[in-house]
């Protein structure tokens, strides 16, 4: 195999893959469609979004995560909140150590850059940017934080995400 730089390169995120916390979760397949809704409750809850992108211990290999794309539906009723959108960058370190978290800089799209357009009733595509892209290196994991304070009627449905990243190898 040869070199590869391949700026577009993206992998979809079921939404079997995503983590989900608070409230009953039912997988559902309609219409060619993969889903998964969470029923009606007035109560938060988190989804966590594994980003699974290659890694290199080499400098300048493996992918460089630009974006996130989320998809999802609020239906019925608005929520009540949708504040955090927090993509998370995980150190793995050597033996004997605790893995340790940080906070990775990031902006959404103009029409998710709010938690009133985020929580509003309709079908959403929010994309998460990474403010400066860098090479993911073997000793890093990435997990896309969301919470999403849901009203009493407020349904919502996952259909998954993707990442957006250069690969090198």
């Amino acid at each position: 195999m040869g070199y590869v730089h391949d700026t577009h390169f993206s992998m979809f995120i079921p939404p079997a893959a995503i983590g989900k916390s608070a409230g009953t979760w039912t997988p559902a397949l309609a219409s060619n469609l993969a889903s998964e809704g969470r029923g009606a409750a007035d109560a938060s809850f988190t989804l966590n979004i594994p980003i699974l992108i290659p890694s290199n211990d080499s400098a300048l290999k493996g992918a460089k995560l630009k974006s996130v794309d989320v998809w999802y539906k609020i239906a019925t009723a608005a929520a009540d909140d949708f504040a955090t959108v927090e993509l998370n960058k995980v150190t793995l370190p050597a033996t004997g150590t605790a893995p340790t978290g940080a906070e990775v800089t990031t902006t959404q799209d103009t029409g998710h850059d709010t938690a009133a357009e985020r929580k509003a009733a309709g079908d959403h595509t929010m994309t998460v940017t990474v403010t400066t892209p860098e090479w993911a290196d073997d000793a890093a994991a990435y997990i896309l934080s969301l919470i999403v304070d849901a009203a009493a009627t407020t349904v919502f449905t996952l259909y998954g995400a993707r990442a957006n990243f250069e690969l090198r190898a």
